[in-house]
């Protein structure tokens, strides 16, 4: 585990070390970023005092579909979140966010890089951005105090390493039942953007086997989503 003061991206910074050959469970945080992104390319603020993170995981054969690692990250935030107050607050919207009293607490970005998948956090600990298109939440907004970034990644690292065991021991299935028990309610109106564009609504049905989300449409039929953006309406 190794903090710095400041970087272009944690992610990039850690796909160099492991195209370079550091093993699986290094960790990598900054103080801040001038280049952090989310999913789809989005920039991400990085101000001090939040955690700005990045892992790798070693692909094994066996594993689950590498997809699905974004299920056990927003499983081991969520059980870090839940030992910083969040007890009650905080529920899991695929495919992998984090949401503290119905607001985005965090983003999480898998990227692959030669056989490895680079997975970073982005966790608003002491601040949350503005003029987005979602609401936003941080722990010290949300009146619970703004955690140690070095403590909360202690805790982050230690409680991956577990769902990752689960992930490799147990399968996707145990994974799939673990996060649908942690996540907004069935019947959860949601709006969906896929990749072409396609803006879909109805109410949260689950996930299918393969970690897919299912929407459940005005007509009674299930939409599928493998990828795609999701926001709560």
């Amino acid at each position: 585990m190794r903090t710095i003061k400041a970087t272009g991206s944690t992610n990039d910074d850690v796909a160099a070390l492991a195209r370079a050959g550091q093993p699986e469970g290094f960790w990598l945080r900054a103080e801040t970023q001038t280049g952090g992104r989310g999913r789809h390319g989005r920039a991400w603020q990085s101000p001090p005092g939040n955690l700005y993170a990045s892992t790798i995981v070693r692909l094994a054969p066996g594993d689950p579909s590498p997809a699905t690692l974004a299920m056990v990250a927003a499983l081991a935030l969520h059980q870090v979140a839940l030992a910083y107050g969040g007890e009650g607050r905080t529920a899991l919207k695929w495919p992998n966010d984090l949401l503290l009293d119905g607001a985005k607490l965090s983003g999480i970005l898998l990227e692959s890089c030669d056989g490895a998948i680079v997975i970073g956090f982005g966790v608003n600990l002491a601040h949350r951005p503005e003029g987005l298109d979602r609401t936003t939440a941080s722990f010290a907004a949300a009146g619970l105090g703004a955690p140690d970034p070095d403590a909360f990644l202690v805790d982050l690292a230690d409680a991956f390493a577990r769902w990752l065991g689960r992930w490799r021991n147990e399968g996707l299935a145990a994974i799939r039942r673990e996060w649908l028990a942690r996540a907004h309610p069935p019947g959860t109106p949601l709006r969906t953007t896929g990749p072409d564009g396609q803006v879909v609504d109805g109410l949260f049905e689950g996930l299918d086997e393969s970690g897919a989300l299912k929407l459940r449409l005005a007509d009674g039929s299930v939409h599928l989503l493998h990828a795609g953006d999701v926001f709560l309406i």
